[in-house]
């Protein structure tokens, strides 16, 4: 090997080594810091752009999520009045019948009416306070049926159908004039009554069905949220085990590195030793 005081060729190779070892170096503190791989595009250009897509449709299904929360109190107010009036019915047929029995005298059918007429007015309240976020789906303010997310695109939704449980609607068909106040009124009411009931219980039997679907998509969205999440964390995420070791390595290797650099620059050393006087 050529001793040379210009050119140290062994501290040129040393001091890469060193620079070499320090870069990896900074590369896992910054994964042990971060906890993750693929920190940004110059980690893992592909890997980058795939977990970036995929956080993206993560962000979608908050949305998603938000919606179909909306759509399921939505449509349990909307239950929950009509379970109401449900009972409110029966409790009107109970008043009909009684009014149907021809031996009852005035003041007894009055009094029926009056709690007939009382129990319609709590319908007409029930359904007026029916909402949920400015939404109704039974007092006929909804023309058609709510649209709610589905999807991280956009391109799909759960429809919340209204149904109309307003007094002389075409589900409660009892009207504001229906009365007990003859045996004639009393069989036309109980069939109203009637009708009215069967209605309400099928109305409900649709309302149930919608939000039992709305259930069972915020469990799937919820999963699928998951399993994103998890997606990304296989791409991104470092094995903090593995790191853990790396960094222990490297940093002998960088110490080692920099005692190379030290021997290497002491090699001119040497030449002074061939000028010195035996």
């Amino acid at each position: 090997m050529t001793l040379s005081v210009n050119t140290n060729v062994a501290a040129m190779v040393a001091l890469q080594n060193l620079n070499g070892s320090t870069r990896e170096l900074e590369v896992t503190q910054n994964r042990v810091s971060t906890g993750l791989k693929v920190i940004g595009a110059k980690d893992n250009s592909a890997v980058y752009a795939i977990a970036q897509g995929m956080r993206a449709d993560i962000g979608a299904m908050t949305a998603v999520t938000a919606s179909l929360n909306r759509a399921k109190s939505i449509t349990d107010v909307a239950l929950a009045a009509g379970e109401s009036i449900s009972d409110l019915l029966v409790q009107m047929k109970e008043k009909a019948i009684a009014a149907n029995d021809a031996s009852i005298d005035t003041t007894a059918r009055a009094a029926l009416n009056e709690d007939f007429r009382s129990l319609r007015s709590q319908i007409a309240t029930i359904v007026q306070n029916a909402k949920f976020d400015g939404a109704n789906l039974i007092d006929g303010s909804l023309t058609s049926g709510l649209q709610m997310l589905a999807d991280a695109d956009a391109t799909s939704a759960i429809t919340l159908t209204p149904e109309n449980m307003s007094v002389s609607g075409s589900i409660v068909t009892i009207t504001s004039t229906t009365a007990l106040t003859s045996l004639a009124a009393s069989s036309t009411a109980l069939g109203l009554v009637n009708s009215s009931l069967q209605n309400v219980n099928s109305a409900l039997a649709r309302l149930g069905s919608v939000g039992k679907k709305v259930d069972s998509h915020i469990i799937f969205v919820g999963k699928l949220s998951d399993a994103l999440t998890g997606g990304v964390g296989n791409l991104v995420d470092a094995d903090m085990a593995v790191e853990s070791a790396r960094l222990q390595a490297l940093q002998i290797k960088q110490q080692l590195g920099s005692q190379a650099v030290s021997i290497a620059n002491s090699a001119p050393q040497i030449i002074l030793s061939l000028f010195r006087g035996g």
